[in-house]
């Protein structure tokens, strides 16, 4: 155990109240405990609204209340985006949540019936053992400027890949049914050479146009970077 875990374990009381949040995708499951392990009622489901929000809220402050807690901590799985809804909505509400590791879920709840299975009610209740141990993470949420930047980074990121796999799939038909292009053109990125792709013709039909009729083409992308002389041995390696 290290330094950290203990810090975490020292900041729970007998006086938290401790939720375990099995996470999903309309429906939420929670379970409540004292900071020995000792379980109060029945689980609490809720849904992924607001409104449902405001219930889970509403129930938390009941078993505070029924037993004299003055703190609570929410301990959820950070399951893909599902999660964030509800840490918003906690945020908002200054109520402390905190994430587990799923590695740690899937190992810990063989531990009270010996099965590796998935249960949501199960899952809830080692998600707060492991928050009763220390083991846990405080995510950091962005607001503001921050969440929009980290939303933009993720869309570039996205359209990386997009654009990685678009030019993978350019290099690949240029290199099977026009590879003299290249010989002509070096960088198909460029203004003159997408122009020119364009026309979505192949080799043999581009022969096929006349020198003027690609020109007047080319001429609505680019004015003078390219002429005749490009254009006719564009031609002559269309016929090799």
């Amino acid at each position: 155990m290290n330094y950290n875990q203990n810090e975490k374990i020292a900041q729970i009381t007998s006086q938290t109240l401790i939720i375990g949040v099995d996470i999903a995708k309309y429906k939420h499951v929670a379970r409540a405990q004292d900071f020995r392990g000792l379980e109060f009622e029945t689980p609490f489901n809720f849904e992924n609204t607001k409104s449902s929000f405001n219930n889970f809220v509403e129930w938390i402050k009941q078993l505070m209340d029924q037993n004299e807690m003055d703190k609570v901590i929410v301990g959820m799985e950070p399951t893909g985006h599902y999660w964030f809804n509800l840490s918003h909505f906690l945020k908002d509400q200054d109520i402390k949540f905190v994430v587990v590791n799923p590695m740690h879920v899937k190992k810990s709840k063989e531990l009270d019936d010996n099965s590796p299975t998935k249960n949501d009610v199960k899952d809830a209740r080692v998600i707060a053992q492991l928050v009763k141990d220390g083991r846990y993470a405080e995510p950091n949420i962005p607001q503001g400027v921050y969440a929009e930047l980290r939303v933009a980074r993720k869309i570039r990121d996205l359209l990386s890949v997009d654009l990685q796999a678009v030019q993978g799939q350019i290099h690949n038909w240029i290199d099977r049914y026009f590879p003299e292009f290249l010989t002509v053109f070096k960088d198909w990125e460029g203004k003159a050479a997408l122009q020119l792709l364009k026309l979505n013709v192949l080799p043999h039909e581009l022969v096929n146009l006349t020198e003027q009729e690609i020109l007047e083409h080319l001429r609505k992308a680019v004015k003078r970077a390219v002429g005749l002389s490009k254009i006719k041995e564009l031609k002559q390696a269309s016929m090799v």
